[in-house]
């Protein structure tokens, strides 16, 4: 999957999409879904252009890497879900459900979030 400039999140990355913000740094950006899948639905972005999670792994420094996950967590403290649990999911690919060429993680928590997955 190649990198998109005009995606939705480099677009909220640069302030062309409004967001509801719930943590930022030098790292990442997190923000609410605008469609939740839970009462709880954070997504966690690095600031980096990484299309998904393998090209992050590839090219993304040591320090964009740890302040990437640092981000994650402080995003999930900061939407309150680290006691009562959450599920972070990161999509790659067509078959694993990416929809968005830019990295990201989703947060998801606020009620039982269920199977891990869909049993067919």
């Amino acid at each position: 999957m190649a990198y998109d400039d005009n995606n939705v999140f480099a677009k909220i990355l640069r302030g062309e999409i409004p967001s509801k913000k719930v943590y930022e740094d030098t790292h990442a950006l997190a923000f609410y879904d605008i469609h939740p899948a839970r009462p709880v639905h954070v997504l966690v972005i690095p600031k980096g252009k990484y299309a998904d999670f393998t090209d992050f792994t590839a090219r993304a420094s040591a320090a964009e890497q740890t302040g990437f996950n640092k981000a994650v967590v402080a995003a999930a403290k900061a939407a309150g879900v680290i006691e009562p649990g959450y599920r972070l999911v990161a999509n790659t690919g067509v078959n694993g459900g990416q929809e968005v060429p830019h990295f990201h993680v989703h947060i998801l928590g606020g009620a039982h979030v269920g199977p891990m997955v869909a049993r067919s």
